[in-house]
C-alpha cells in the first residue's frame, strides 16, 4: 500500500471541490487544479462555505476549518500540482477524450509510484489506465455528490488494477470518513446502472402524463424512502451529465437504457439543472 500524504485533484467542478474538501478535511496536503482561475476561486468559495458549516453544526471547530483551509491549494499549472503528489485523483466531466488528455499529462508529470483514481461513474476505467505505461496503479474512486453529506465511495478494479492500488484508495477513502463497496469493472458499475434506470423511467412516467414531476418525486420519496425524488436527484446532477450515461449504457449493455426522449429534449433546451437555473424545476 502506497503511504499518501498529498492528494492532488484534477478538476475544480461540483465533484472536484467536493474531493478537495475531504481530503483536506481528513489531513492530507491537499491540491486542486483547474485551467480557469475563476472555477478555481469559485471551488474555494465553495469549500471555505462547507467548512463554516461544519463549524455552525458543531462537527468541527473553528481551528480545524482553518487548519484544512491551510492544507488547500489551487494551481493552474498541472506539472506544479502533480509535482511529488502521493495520490491523482481525477474529477473532470464525463467525456473519454478529457480525461485521456488528463492522463496523459498524470504519466508525464506525476511520481511513478503516485496511485491514480478516477471519479468516473460510468466510464472505461480499464480504457483509461490502458492508456498508460503502468494500468496497475489506476483504479475507480466514485465519490457521491454532495461529496460531504454521502458517506459511499465506489472502488472500481479495472482489468489490471493492482491490489496495493485498491488498497491505498480504500485506505484514504476511510480517513475521509467514508464507507467502501468493491465493484468489479462494469458500464455503470453499481449505483450509475440502477440510479439512471430508475431516473431513465421516471421521465417516460413523466412524458406519458401517467403524474407529475413533483408527485413522481413524491411517491418515491414518501412511498420507496428515496432521499430525494429522481427529478430532484437529477437537477441537482445535471441533466446533460444524466443523458450522457445513459447513452454510454445503451450503447454497452443495450436498449433498455435508450434515453427517455423527454430527457434529451430538456437538454436540447438548455434545461441541465441547478447549474443553469431551470431542469425539470426552475430555481
Amino acid at each position: 500500500m502506497t503511504p499518501v500524504q498529498t492528494v492532488t485533484v484534477l478538476g475544480a467542478g461540483t465533484m472536484g471541490h467536493g474531493i478537495a474538501h475531504a481530503a483536506a478535511a481528513s489531513g492530507y496536503q491537499t491540491r486542486l487544479y483547474d485551467p480557469a482561475e475563476g472555477q478555481l476561486a469559485h471551488a474555494r468559495t465553495q469549500i471555505e462555505a462547507v467548512f463554516r458549516k461544519a463549524v455552525e453544526l458543531g462537527k468541527a471547530t473553528a481551528q480545524d476549518a482553518d487548519a484544512g483551509l491551510a492544507r488547500l491549494r489551487t494551481f493552474t499549472a498541472m506539472a506544479d500540482a502533480l509535482d511529488g503528489t502521493d495520490l491523482v485523483i481525477e474529477a473532470a466531466p464525463e467525456r473519454i477524450d478529457l480525461k485521456l488528455a488528463l492522463l496523459a499529462e498524470v504519466e508525464r508529470h506525476a511520481p511513478a509510484g503516485a496511485v491514480i483514481a478516477t471519479n468516473t461513474s460510468a466510464l472505461s476505467i480499464t480504457e483509461l489506465a490502458g492508456s498508460l505505461a503502468r494500468p496497475g496503479r489506476v483504479a475507480g474512486m466514485h465519490f457521491f455528490n454532495p461529496v460531504h453529506k454521502m458517506k459511499l465511495v465506489e472502488i472500481v478494479q479495472a482489468l489490471e488494477s493492482a491490489p496495493e492500488t485498491v488498497e491505498t484508495i480504500e485506505a484514504v477513502a476511510r480517513r475521509m470518513g467514508k464507507e467502501t463497496v468493491l465493484v468489479r469493472e462494469s458500464p455503470g458499475f453499481i449505483t450509475t446502472r440502477v440510479n439512471a434506470s430508475i431516473g431513465n423511467e421516471a421521465f417516460f412516467i413523466l412524458l406519458e402524463g401517467v403524474a407529475s414531476a413533483r408527485d413522481i418525486d413524491k411517491a418515491l420519496k414518501l412511498g420507496l424512502n428515496h432521499p430525494m425524488g429522481p427529478f430532484e436527484l437529477v437537477d441537482l446532477v445535471g441533466l446533460d451529465t444524466r443523458l450522457s450515461i445513459l447513452e454510454y449504457l445503451h450503447r454497452s449493455l443495450g436498449e433498455k437504457y435508450r434515453p427517455c426522449p423527454l430527457l434529451a429534449q430538456y437538454v436540447r433546451a438548455g434545461r441541465l439543472g441547478r447549474k443553469a437555473g431551470r431542469g425539470v424545476y426552475d430555481y
